[in-house]
Order: structure tokens, then sequence, then C-alpha cells
């Protein structure tokens, strides 16, 4: 018997381990709960889909440490511009309604129109995207959206990181984090320091909730009233969990085309803030803006919140974007260009205010509502 047998077999004995099973029983990251070959499986079966979005600037494929895209030449002194945001808990509308296809576009909608309202052409995009267990049916959904979002925002997906990490989420629910770039011409940044009196506040309008306030929403219809995602309530077409997760717009190609022909003076992407929160974001100091935001803009799914929830006046319009996802700030002579342009490119613009002098602290009022 080797001298280490007789020194630890007793201690095995003692803990009841047989010496045999002990040295035969491996244990894997597979046993841990980490599938590597899944995550890269499921990867691949979504390259075609991926690779959709490249442009001609990307060097890389799919599956690099990193990925490689070139500056475009039409550009003189690019600047890089960068954004990152998640989806919020919104998620949890996901998670219990079983519809996943639509979060991927919220997630790109949140940095790609941020990095817009600098003047940015939305470039490139990487998402994160966490789990406990790796469901492929729920992965394949949600990494189809973040594809959709980047179609429709003009950037290419060139990476990410999908992680399992068992016991450390729910079963079913996983985390989402995305990162945009944009360029923008160094003479071309739009920061809303040339605003002045007189200008007006040109609206674009949301198709909903976009991915702010949810909190809020949640606490107002399954805390408080009880509801289920698949309850029906009076004013809402279909059931709750549809109209929640309707996705955040994504303006980039509308926009675009404006900043080619017009110039811009200010933009702000309205989030998390609201109406007043966002748009004194860009407006100088010794200014303020005006708006007015007629009820008939406004869509019905904040007026049942703010009526069953009885949310005060001034929490609506610090915590939704009431009907409005994005603004620029125009010079009024190029009001009629600028509205033109905008409906060929399939918005529904309108006015929604104006610059005027300050008249006190106050940078943003808002009448109307």
């Amino acid at each position: 018997m080797s001298i280490f047998f007789r020194i630890i077999g007793p201690l095995l004995t003692k803990h009841r381990l047989n010496y045999i099973d002990y040295y035969m029983a491996p244990t894997t990251y597979k046993d841990a709960g980490v599938d590597i070959r899944k995550a890269d499986g499921l990867i691949a079966q979504l390259r075609s889909r991926i690779q959709k979005t490249f442009h001609p600037h990307v060097l890389s494929s799919i599956g690099g440490f990193a990925a490689l895209t070139e500056v475009p030449t039409n550009y003189r002194q690019p600047v890089l511009v960068s954004s990152t945001d998640g989806v919020g808990t919104k998620l949890r509308i996901a998670f219990n309604s079983g519809k996943h296809d639509t979060v991927g576009i919220d997630l790109v909608a949140m940095s790609a129109n941020d990095i817009l309202t600098v003047g940015a052409r939305p470039f490139l995009f990487l998402d994160y995207f966490a789990a406990g267990k790796i469901d492929p049916s729920i992965y394949k959904q949600v990494v189809t959206g973040i594809c959709d979002g980047c179609e429709i925002a003009g950037c290419a997906l060139v990476g990410g990181e999908t992680a399992e990490m068992p016991s450390f989420y729910e079963e079913g629910e996983y985390e989402l984090a995305g990162f945009a770039v944009g360029l923008v011409e160094k003479d071309g940044i739009i920061d809303g320091s040339t605003i002045s009196e007189g200008d007006v506040v040109v609206a674009l309008p949301s198709s909903g909730l976009h991915s702010n306030g949810f909190s809020l929403v949640r606490k107002i219809l399954f805390e408080d009233k009880k509801l289920q995602v698949t309850d029906s309530v009076a004013g809402i077409e279909g059931p709750l969990y549809q109209e929640l997760l309707t996705p955040t717009r994504i303006y980039a190609k509308a926009v675009m085309k404006v900043l080619e022909t017009s110039s811009v003076k200010g933009m702000a992407h309205i989030t998390g803030g609201g109406l007043p929160g966002n748009i004194s974001r860009i407006v100088p100091e010794g200014f303020m803006v005006e708006l007015t935001l007629e009820p008939h803009r406004i869509p019905t799914i904040f007026k049942v919140l703010m009526s069953l929830g009885e949310v005060p006046r001034a929490d609506m319009l610090a915590t939704f974007n009431l009907g409005v996802g994005y603004v620029m700030v125009i010079d009024k002579a190029l009001e009629k260009d600028v509205m033109s342009e905008l409906k060929l490119a399939g918005e529904d613009p309108f006015v929604l205010g104006r610059i005027t002098k300050a008249s006190g602290a106050e940078k943003v009022s808002v009448l109307g509502f």
C-alpha cells in the first residue's frame, strides 16, 4: 500500500468518500451550469442574421477577440461618439409575457438615439446578454431584435458578450446592456450652443412608453391594481403586454436625412426625466423653452396610467415622454423645409414649442397637459 493511501485513505473513509469514485468522477464546467458549446452554437446559428447588419467598413468576422472597423474616408475630422444603456425593468414585462422579440430593438434605440443628438451617425453596436441558463428560444428572439434595431439605426452589430451565470439570475430571466459608437465631423457637432430666441422646437412622436418609467408602470398596473400582463384595460387595444412591449422608436434615418440639407441647433432624446429633464439639457443659459403639448398628441397609455395611479402631473412630466420621443431645435425660417423633409422620411412631426428669453430659473414650461 502506498504511503499516499495510508495517509489519505482513512480520511476518505471517515468522510464516507469512495477512493475510486473520488478520482473517477470529474466535475466539468457544464456540470456547474455553463454550456460553452451551446452558446457558441447559438451564435453560429445567428451568424447570417448578424452579418446582415454589417456595412462595408466592418473588417472582422464574428467570433474574434475584438471587432475591426475602419473609419470611412469621407470624414475630414471624424469624432467618435459613444453611449451605453440598457432596457431597464421593461424586461420584467418580457419575462412575464414570454415575448422577447422587441426588447432588442429597445436596447439599440436607447443608445443610438442618444448619440444621434449631437449629430452623430450610428456606426457600431455591441451587446451584452447574461442569464443564469441560456434558453435558445429566448436568446434567438432577443438577438434577432438587436439585429432589427441595428438595421433600423443603420449601424453594424460587430460584437458582444454572451454570459451564462448559474444561480445568478432567476430561471427565464436575463440582463441586457448595449454599447453604441457613432461618427460626426468635428465642425458638425450639435450641442445647443447656438440656440436663440425665436427658434422652433419640432417634435417626433414616440410609439408609447419606450423604455422609461417602467418601475412606476409596474407599480400601478401589477402591484397596486393586481393586473396581469395578459389582462386588457379599457382604452388600450389587446393585452397589456402588447402595448407595454411596443419597442422604442429609432429616429436615425429621418434625422440624418434632415442634417444633410438643414442646420439643426440642438436635439434631445426624451428618456428618463421626461420633456423638462431632457430638453433643459440643451438650452443655453439665458433662455427657456415654452412647450404646448396638445391632448390628442398624448397616447392613451399615459392617460390610463395617470388615471389608474392618480399620478400627479409633475410626476407624469418628469417620468414619461408623453408621446414625444425626440425633439429638434431649428431656426424659425427653416420650419417649413425641415417639416417637409421629416414627412418625406416617414415621420409625423409637429411644432411643440419655441425658445424664449428666460424669465427666471425655469428652463422648460409645459402647457396643454
